[in-house]
């Protein structure tokens, strides 16, 4: 079944076509100039999502992501990992953006908390 696109989008491509194939292509271009694998290049994407605070792109980055092999952990861990470059208020804006999409996070048991303790 086919990727169903945001309606803004859609509507560009209906009245734009030329203008959509170019956009297309132009992304295909970037994705093939260099070696980063599609998981890589999809934390690439979604950091600069974040760190731009773009909303519609950090939605568009963790779809793709997600179908690029991301876990919603992945997602999480690259906004978290923003947090002393961007601040925090942006970081939150950025962690409720992908909460749209995403799963709720689970709460760390004991045994995981004294699992990760042990690992430091």
């Amino acid at each position: 079944m086919p990727e169903k696109l945001p309606k803004p989008f859609a509507r560009f491509q209906k009245n734009h076509p030329e203008m959509a194939e170019a956009y297309e292509a132009l992304s295909a271009a970037c994705h093939a100039a260099g070696p980063l694998s599609p998981r890589e290049r999809a934390l690439v994407k979604l950091a600069v999502a974040v760190g731009a605070r773009l909303e519609g792109a950090v939605h568009a980055q963790v779809r793709k992501g997600l179908k690029a092999g991301l876990s919603p952990e992945d997602v999480r861990h690259a906004v978290y990992l923003s947090l002393t470059t961007i601040g925090f208020p942006s970081m939150m804006a950025a962690l409720t953006w992908t909460g749209d999409l995403l799963p709720p996070e689970k709460k760390p048991g004991k045994g995981q908390r004294q699992a990760r303790k042990k690992k430091a």
